[in-house]
């Protein structure tokens, strides 16, 4: 009884251009290829929602298979039976039914979704003053580039054209956010104290295209409509989840009873291929000399290890011996020197790193005009608050960007000077070049 409307819940909760219907969920559950282009089409249009492309109906089948193929392998999905399907979506559909429930569980798709998908009243920004990790895990790459050839290496101009495009398409990019910015100050400014929450005080765009234009509102409230429909099936699908999740186990213990017949052939196969070993076998001398010779095979590898690892960890030693007379000879003054500059690098940035993260904002935030003196209207009589909810202030915002600009900074002047080092090393071994440094 509670099966169909958790299963009802899920689809109610999912966008209506991507809802399937609830008998497609039961009919994957036995593998019926009747649900198999459902299965497919419904999984390329969520992961095109997900990955913030657009859901084009009128693509091929294979595809829109193929996108959802290495979509799933992107997201980490390792099941091999999935990548096996025929690319005309003929079977398969109790296998997608398991991608797809993957995807509930590891992605959070819902809730995704619906953070995609949700009506913007309001004029909002992404705001992130989060320390982004893949910087400290990409510190110490540049020790183990590989070495090119002169068959790999790439035209130098072809490499300042591409910087040079980047940076145009940056500017444009910036331009127009800027005038983008202008723009909604103007809207913000010229409306403000119009609005009947205090906490705002003026309109936003959407509300401002509304005052312009009255009849469009209908379009909006068939919107927020729809959105609270959904908003209402997953919280009904919240209380049902166990329910989809036990039924899940079922079809896990089914896929598990009946197999694969491929692997379960080959499996015969093995088994068939061993003998069988009882008390009176005649061979059994034959095996218990096979398995002394293993053993004996086995100790000669370790002593080789061993021999192995003395003899790695010899050269080892040499090396930092000869390395530290190079170092004598070099002036170990400055290379001291270096390392003690890296070393405050890097303490200064774990300072950073270190510091208080009660104000770390991530997400979107509404952009409201905050004044020191709020211009108050006629005809609401109510004066704009100072301080809204869980606000994020730009000067705070504006702040830990500058700290994270400096410490990018000097990490992007360390990585400049082991370049031109680098660089540097590779011109002492070219014969007639001459090099000057800009």
């Amino acid at each position: 009884r509670a099966l169909p409307a958790a299963v009802g819940a899920l689809c109610r909760a999912l966008p209506p251009r991507a809802r399937p219907a609830p008998d497609t969920l039961r009919r994957a559950r036995f593998d019926r290829p009747q649900a198999s282009l459902d299965f497919w089409r419904l999984l390329y249009a969520l992961l095109k929602q997900i990955h913030g492309g657009k859901w084009a109906e009128s693509d091929d089948i294979d595809n829109q298979i193929r996108f959802v193929k290495s979509a799933l392998w992107y997201h980490g999905y390792g099941r091999p039976e999935l990548y096996r399907l025929p690319s005309d979506g003929s079977a398969g559909s109790r296998e997608l039914l398991l991608a797809f429930s993957w995807l509930l569980h590891r992605l959070s798709l819902l809730e995704q979704l619906l953070a995609r998908n949700r009506v913007k009243t309001g004029d909002e920004t992404s705001v992130c003053t989060c320390e982004d990790d893949l910087l400290n895990s990409q510190k110490g790459l540049t020790e183990i580039v590989p070495e090119y050839g002169p068959e790999d290496r790439v035209d130098v101009r072809y490499l300042q054209w591409l910087n040079g495009r980047l940076r145009f398409q940056w500017r444009s990019l910036h331009a127009q956010h800027q005038e983008q910015c202008k723009l909604l100050h103007k809207i913000h400014l010229f409306t403000s104290g119009s609005h009947m929450d205090q906490t705002l005080g003026h309109f936003s765009v959407t509300e401002t295209d509304l005052v312009r234009q009255p009849e469009n509102y209908k379009q909006l409230v068939q919107l927020l409509e729809s959105e609270t429909m959904q908003l209402e099936a997953f919280l009904e699908w919240k209380q049902l989840e166990p329910v989809y999740w036990q039924w899940m186990e079922t079809v896990l213990d089914n896929m598990a009873e009946e197999g694969n017949p491929c692997e379960s052939q080959d499996a015969h196969v093995e088994r068939s291929g061993l003998p069988e070993v009882t008390s009176c076998c005649p061979w059994a001398g034959s095996l218990t000399e096979h398995i002394d010779r293993l053993s004996r095979d086995l100790m000669a590898l370790r002593d080789q290890l061993q021999k192995l690892v003395t003899h790695r960890k010899a050269a080892w030693c040499e090396k930092v011996k000869t390395r530290e007379e190079e170092l004598q000879k070099e002036g170990f003054p400055a290379t001291a020197r270096k390392i003690q500059e890296s070393v405050e690098l890097r303490l200064q940035d774990l300072t950073y790193l270190c510091a208080p993260r009660k104000n770390r904002a991530h997400g979107l935030r509404r952009l409201v005009l905050r004044s020191k003196h709020p211009v108050s209207k006629s005809g609401w009589g109510r004066s704009v608050s100072q301080e809204p909810v869980s606000a994020a202030g730009a000067a705070e915002v504006i702040g830990e960007l500058q700290v994270r600009e400096a410490s990018l900074g000097r990490e992007l002047k360390q990585l400049r000077e082991e370049c031109r080092r680098r660089l540097d090393g590779i011109a002492e071994g070219l014969d007639g070049v001459i090099c000057v440094t800009p």
